[in-house]
């Protein structure tokens, strides 16, 4: 009798521990951040439940989860997020789930990425294309490991269907800012953010408004005045502005620099909702181009 419900003991204690979702073998994916949450579901297609935290037209540097969602991902087969330092409100609750066991994918740390002025790397990889090709393979690889009950060959088909989308994406981009005069491809932003960009299509960024690459930091008023000097020096006719922060310092620097300086949104670090032009990576990379161009090309 006192073998029996050992037993059935034993048993329930397995059960309970393939419930909790640690150590990986689950069938969802939950994606930190709404870019890569498109991404990854153009991946992943019907083969798993894709949960993305980051809501449309948020800040990836401080948006922050609820109970439920932090559950989630410690429920997860696979995690994707930047790994770069990007999602710094939630990167607690990946790192808890991490060393529970959950896999996690630190997409940006596998592109090859590059370092602000200051040697912190620069999370913002997704504004090369050619580096989301290489994330997006990364993602199909560590699905197909991860994920229990996906089909391999679908994934691997989503994916290149995918990869070769993004290729279009990057001809058209290429394209599109070959007609800007290498003399006005200067960019200013709020926060440093088109470092990829930048180095991918042969663009120089001026500077930013925000220092560093996070928005949770503050310009000082040197700050301003030095990159009001540098506008001024440059003769760029437009600062871009993420359509997902307010650009009263990018006015600021605006009217500081002493210039007829355009404030131009981007959609820089978070998709939008349907309808507002943005709502798929794919979507918000065209939008953009078009934006810059017009941008640096108005006289």
């Amino acid at each position: 009798m006192r073998r029996r419900v050992l037993a059935l003991f034993m048993v329930a204690l397995l059960a309970a521990a393939g419930c909790s979702g640690t150590g990986g073998g689950g069938k969802s994916v939950v994606v930190t951040t709404n870019i890569l949450g498109d991404i990854t579901r153009a991946v992943v297609g019907d083969q798993a439940e894709v949960t993305v935290l980051m809501k449309p037209n948020a800040d990836p540097h401080s948006f922050g989860i609820s109970a439920q969602q932090a559950a989630q991902v410690e429920r997860a087969g696979l995690i994707v997020y930047n790994g770069l330092g990007l999602e710094e409100g939630i990167l607690r609750t990946v790192r808890t789930a991490e060393e529970s066991g959950v896999p996690a994918l630190p997409a940006g740390e596998r592109v090859n990425p590059i370092s602000y002025a200051d040697s912190k790397p620069d999370p913002h990889f997704w504004t090369d294309p050619e580096r989301v090709r290489d994330a997006v393979k990364t993602i199909a690889d560590e699905v197909v490991a991860h994920v229990d009950g996906v089909d391999e060959a679908v994934i691997r088909a989503n994916a290149e269907r995918y990869r070769g989308e993004i290729e279009a994406l990057d001809k058209a981009m290429t394209e599109k800012f070959g007609g800007i005069p290498p003399e006005r491809r200067k960019l200013v932003t709020n926060h440093h953010v088109f470092g990829y960009l930048a180095q991918r299509f042969g663009f120089q960024v001026v500077g930013a408004v925000i220092p560093g690459g996070t928005t949770l930091a503050s310009p000082s008023s040197s700050d301003l005045k030095a990159l009001a000097d540098t506008v001024r020096a440059a003769g760029v006719p437009v600062i871009f502005a993420d359509s997902s922060q307010p650009d009263r310092l990018a006015r600021v620097l605006a009217e500081q620099a002493g210039l007829h300086v355009q404030v131009a949104p981007l959609f820089s670090e978070s998709l939008s909702e349907p309808g507002q032009g943005a709502a798929t990576y794919l979507e918000m990379m065209r939008a953009n181009t078009e934006s810059i161009t017009t941008g640096l090309t108005r006289s």
